[in-house]
């Protein structure tokens, strides 16, 4: 486990809302514009009863299990802690590379899925069989670099009907693309997706942590 914090959540369905995040070690994806590299290696080793017992001392009932690449993790504690925290608004990140269709989720949680747009140079990694997994509540997000990004986001949106299985997310690059460019572009095109900013960094900056 490399970190687990209380925060405001800063992307997703729940943004802006206290949130505790679980952050595992280790991610086999290289995205150039990863905002979390130091997460790929170090942490330490915990049990999900431990990774529970910290979770819920914060008296907080909402949580974000996130990477690093969450399920690179051993699946049966991964599918343990989602059972430990069956009661909790859980949102499970995942670069979406990785199969979703062996896990468990209970009601209250949810997939928020990256599809990786070709400035990523992971593209070619996704595992598009995870679409049929998604249901409304989950979410898929864009991490969006250049106009490039955008119009692959789009024909991705529009081939797979993405809007009619589950929620959609954009997010331009932080520091990259100009937050009003992108909106521009998705108001030109009707675009049926959600402009999301990464509140965290609008907050406390880019480098920080645990925040």
């Amino acid at each position: 486990m490399k970190e687990i914090f209380l925060s405001l959540q800063g992307e997703s369905g729940s943004q802006g809302l206290p949130t505790v995040f679980i952050r595992t070690s280790g991610c086999d994806l290289r995205c150039s514009w990863c905002d979390t590299a130091y997460a790929y290696t170090g942490g330490e080793e915990m049990t999900p009863g431990e990774v529970e017992g910290r979770v819920r001392a914060f008296g907080v009932r909402r949580a974000c299990l996130t990477g690093g690449e969450p399920l690179l993790q051993p699946r049966e504690e991964i599918q343990e802690l989602l059972d430990r925290l069956g009661e909790f608004e859980l949102s499970i990140e995942t670069g979406g590379h990785r199969p979703l269709h062996p896990y468990r989720l209970a009601p209250g949680h949810r997939w928020v899925m990256d599809l990786k747009c070709p400035s990523s140079g992971m593209s070619g990694r996704m595992c598009w069989d995870n679409l049929e997994v998604l249901r409304p509540r989950d979410e898929v997000k864009f991490v969006v670099a250049d106009r490039r990004d955008y119009l692959w986001a789009r024909e991705t949106i529009s081939r797979h009907r993405l809007p009619e299985r589950c929620r959609v997310l954009l997010s331009p690059v932080h520091g990259v693309l100009q937050p009003a460019e992108l909106a521009g572009w998705m108001l030109k095109d009707r675009l049926e997706a959600r402009l999301q900013l990464q509140l965290h960094k609008l907050l406390w900056g880019e480098g920080a942590r645990g925040r």
